[in-house]
């Protein structure tokens, strides 16, 4: 059957001499394996421009529920991004956030909610023009609200202690190594709370950023066993360095 959806690039990998796989979160779908065919000519090997992390796409494919790789026929990305193929510091953030979504969207089902989040975010990321470099903290706190461990922040007082085991703020120290300070707890409820449009506000220092985002993956780990290690991220923090 031949259908149009919209996508959103997690990863690809080559397949033989002309072909690639690619892996694309889609509306209808929800994540699919796709084989795309790719000529030797420098303009067809232009054509994997299309599939980087995080791109958004149009794509018509050969889908049938049997296959557990389906087929593309023609694939376009739309919208063309303005900024994040251009800006090292967004495209490292893409590229991380493409990563952990890759690892933790698994479900080959529409998610129509998740799906306009994942889309908007990014639009709004690339378009961006203020403070940004927090961007990808607070997009991984709020996808947890699509996956399932949103964190619990309603006992946050004056001295607390963000346990990642648990998902939840405590008054005391847990006697376990997953938790967050009291002065990154504070960070991490205040960027919870924050809306897309406010992350100018969001201020944080370097050592700041690099503790939460450390701590958010762990956060992640905890929750998805097969999560494993986020190569990208010791990218990530050297950009930020």
């Amino acid at each position: 059957m031949l259908v149009t959806t919209q996508g959103i690039v997690l990863h690809f990998i080559r397949f033989g001499d002309n072909s690639i796989i690619v892996n694309i979160y889609t509306r209808e779908y929800g994540r699919q394996a796709y084989l795309m065919h790719i000529s030797r000519s420098r303009r067809s090997q232009g054509k994997i421009g299309v599939f980087q992390p995080l791109f958004l796409v149009d794509l018509i494919a050969y889908q049938k529920d049997t296959r557990e790789v389906q087929t593309i026929k023609e694939i376009k990305n739309q919208p063309v991004y303005q900024n994040i193929p251009f800006d090292v510091v967004k495209s490292t953030q893409a590229i991380f956030i493409a990563e952990i979504l890759s690892k933790t969207l698994r479900e080959q089902e529409s998610v129509p909610d998740l799906f306009e989040f994942l889309t908007n975010s990014i639009l709004f990321f690339d378009l961006a023009e203020g403070e940004i470099a927090g961007f990808h903290l607070w997009f991984l706190i709020r996808l947890t609200e699509y996956l399932g461990f949103k964190p619990n922040i309603e006992n946050f007082g004056f001295r607390n202690w963000f346990d990642l085991q648990k998902g939840v703020v405590v008054p005391y120290e847990p006697s376990h190594s997953y938790f967050m300070h009291p002065e990154a707890t504070r960070d991490f409820c205040r960027i919870t709370a924050l809306k897309i449009n406010e992350l100018e506000n969001m201020k944080l220092s370097r050592e700041q950023r690099s503790y939460l985002t450390q701590k958010v993956v762990e956060y992640y780990q905890l929750h998805f066993e097969h999560l494993g290690e986020v190569k990208s991220l010791k990218v990530l923090q050297e950009v930020f360095s």
